[in-house]
């Protein structure tokens, strides 16, 4: 009941001698009393589901705590914090796929920094080390041809053989006569020295051009946090 002013003083009346006029309580002074206790009980709050106008404050709980104390707005939004920043520590990436704004604005803590424009993420190890860069955009070697040329060896020079005589009185027109193997010979004409040359060039392959050899991508904002 001390969210109210008494309308009357009662210890100085106690300390009045008996008699005294002013010792006397009048019915206004009741009444006053009266009201102001009842105003004070209808202004509390019920115990058990209470409906607070205004803005009520409460203790605001340390980090961490863990019970059925009220959570002010000051713990939720360090809470808040405390988690993000558990989500991205220093040297995380964040990505968003359409807003460019520093997420030190977004996020609310640490400082960020621009990360790998132009480039795309690929994962530590295989012979790759965090935080290293390489590869090229342009594919300058990509569109090529290959040309091929070569020649046979030489076979040299060779001849064929055959029996005779042919039948008829040694008439070329006549049949082969193979009852007589060591008749006339006859031999074709030598063939002579020459050789087989092949060259020519393959169709062009690939694609030339800046870009023209990447992966297929998608580009976000990406920022690193470094501290």
């Amino acid at each position: 009941m001390s969210n109210y002013t008494k309308a009357t003083n009662f210890t100085a009346k106690d300390s009045l001698s008996t008699g005294d006029p002013g010792k006397l309580i009048k019915g206004s002074e009741i009444d006053a009393e009266y009201s102001a206790i009842a105003t004070a009980i209808t202004s509390k709050a019920d115990t058990a589901s209470p409906t607070f106008t205004g803005t009520p404050s409460a203790p605001t709980a340390s980090a961490a705590t863990n019970s059925t104390q009220i959570a002010t707005t000051a713990f939720v939004q360090t809470t808040k914090t405390a988690i993000l920043e558990a989500i991205y520590p220093v040297g995380s990436v964040y990505t968003n796929a359409t807003n460019s704004t520093n997420p030190a604005t977004l996020l609310g803590f640490g400082t960020w920094s621009a990360f790998g424009a132009g480039r795309v993420a690929i994962g530590d190890g295989g012979g790759f080390t965090a935080g290293a860069t390489g590869g090229s955009a342009d594919a300058i070697v990509v569109s090529h041809t290959h040309t091929f040329s070569g020649t046979t060896d030489d076979p040299g020079n060779h001849t064929h053989n055959t029996h005779g005589p042919y039948g008829g009185g040694g008439n070329p027109g006549g049949s082969l006569n193979t009852s007589n193997p060591g008749g006339q010979n006859y031999a074709t004409t030598a063939a002579g020295a020459h050789t087989h040359t092949v060259s020519g060039t393959t169709a062009s392959a690939g694609s030339s051009g800046t870009n023209a050899n990447l992966q297929p991508y998608v580009v976000v904002y990406m920022w690193r946090r470094t501290a």
